[in-house]
């Protein structure tokens, strides 16, 4: 048996709601037979994007869309995705999977789908290929009001009157490998020019993200935090890229490979600890609060349905979603130093929420998780302590958070041989526990996957307990407890 302490005086802090945010790049099949479909599709839609998958992604609250890349973004021209008559370019992924791009779905189709399921925007901007200018013209063209500009009266004759809300700019993506392959120290000196050129426009409409490091790259951290420390420079956050591999193939993994990919994924609490005391020790610790704008599983291509053809598409099993619950409890307890966090990527690609194409239109164990774990958005954090939890092989992940007076337990269990007895602990609450729900996601078999053919394999199940205090965790299982608070 382990003891679950849940210390509820001592608040960690405030959940961002963004932490739940998603990645939507412009690459093989994410849009295109991906989310989008067009408007004149037999399939379903709303203004070009399929209705179920709408529908099922307004169910998770989603907070935050980053688009159009990604790699992509740093071959992005902006003015090739309005009005009509869009031209078909190569892209930055072209050489990898033979495909062009449409341009189908632009600001204007992108923003739409943020419009349709309450998320906010997070725009990757190009660094690599355009110049400070270009990226004016593009925040001109977003954000200016109504008929104040030439590029807000271009605007609206493209069908937008009214400025786009778009609370977040990212400057630049992965600029040390596809995004220009620069220096930090080069890097520092390009992000300090787009963001006083970008400044004098969106004002404290929108906040600046700095691109930040490959996993554990921590020279690049202290080569951008010793160019912008004690500058002028707006810094509104930090980011950087972290994805779990060497976990074999996504479906046929052996034992071992669970558990290496289960602790790769432990990872990610060193990254957030050493790229945040690095901020801190320029005095950064402010300006540079985390955005962990690419995180996920990476495994072989091919083993999703389009059988290759979606560069990067995958298959994701009970293991991909214990990874997503292992990660988000990483993230609640690291709340007071995480503004943002997007898993990549939404649908028909590395760790997909939903796999598509044709009339087809399927969610995957990831997805459940993020339903799940929707209640902890926008709550107050609590210090969580494990007992007799240091075998990598038997070890439970929890995170807590309290909001409206329901308490929210998130735990995972990674043992594949253990059904884990867990005693609650309620640290410092004299209440009274009320109602308990418990929504348990497991499967016999851990390979289990959603398909076409058979939908609903790995689902979650919700029952009623009298006792929440003391209760059981399959192996290899993610659960839920919402517990009243009286």
């Amino acid at each position: 048996m382990k003891t679950v302490h849940i210390v509820i005086p001592e608040k960690i802090g405030n959940v961002s709601p963004e932490i739940y945010g998603h990645f939507s790049e412009l690459i093989g099949g994410v849009f295109y037979d991906g989310l989008w479909v067009g408007k004149n599709s037999d399939i379903p839609n709303i203004r070009g994007f399929r209705k179920d998958l709408i529908e099922k992604l307004r169910e998770i609250k989603p907070a935050v869309f980053r688009w159009p890349g990604g790699c992509f973004a740093e071959t992005y021209n902006w003015r090739d995705g309005i009005g009509e008559n869009r031209p078909v370019r190569p892209s930055w992924w072209t050489l990898h999977d033979g495909r062009y791009e449409k341009n189908e779905v632009g600001i204007h189709e992108f923003m739409d789908l943020c419009e349709l399921i309450g998320a906010k925007a997070y725009i990757a901007m190009n660094v690599t290929s355009i110049t400070p200018m270009e990226a004016r013209n593009f925040m001109d063209y977003c954000l200016s009001p109504r008929g104040s500009t030439t590029l807000a009266l271009e605007r609206e004759a493209n069908g937008r009157p009214e400025p786009f809300e778009i609370d977040y700019w990212g400057i630049g993506n992965e600029n040390w490998g596809g995004g220009g392959n620069m220096t930090p120290e080069y890097y520092a000196l390009e992000y300090r020019k787009f963001a006083t050129v970008l400044k004098a426009i969106c004002g404290n409409k929108s906040k600046l993200i700095l691109g930040g490091a490959d996993a554990s790259d921590y020279k690049w951290t202290h080569g951008i935090m010793s160019g912008l420390a004690n500058s002028y420079t707006t810094v509104d956050g930090m980011s950087f890229h972290y994805y779990c591999r060497e976990g074999g193939d996504a479906v046929n993994f052996a034992d071992d490979e669970w558990y290496r990919l289960i602790n790769n994924a432990g990872r990610m609490e060193e990254l957030i600890k050493r790229h945040y005391s690095i901020a801190a020790g320029y005095g950064m610790e402010n300006k540079a609060k985390l955005v962990i704008d690419e995180w996920g599983c990476w495994h072989p291509d091919g083993s999703g349905p389009s059988k290759g053809y979606n560069l990067y598409e995958q298959q994701s099993t009970l293991r991909d979603a214990m990874v997503a619950a292992l990660t988000l409890n990483i993230f609640n307890n690291y709340s007071e130093v995480i503004i943002m966090a997007n898993i990549a990527q939404l649908c028909n690609n590395i760790q997909s929420l939903f796999l598509a194409g044709g009339e087809h239109c399927i969610v995957t164990p990831t997805y459940h998780v993020f339903n799940m774990f929707k209640d902890h958005q926008g709550g107050e954090a609590l210090r969580v302590v494990i007992d007799n939890n240091e075998d990598e092989k038997h070890k439970i992940s929890a995170s807590a958070t309290v909001k409206d007076g329901t308490l929210t337990v998130t735990l995972a269990n990674i043992s594949l041989e253990v059904d884990e007895k867990i005693d609650l602990s309620l640290l410092g609450y004299d209440g009274v526990v009320g109602e308990c729900e418990m929504t348990v996601l497991s499967s016999e078999d851990i390979h289990s996957c959603n398909t076409f053919e058979h939908p609903n394999t790995v689902v979650p199940v919700t029952t009623k307990v009298s006792d929440c205090r003391m209760i059981t965790l399959p192996r290899a299982s993610i659960v839920k407890l919402s517990i009243k608070m009286l």
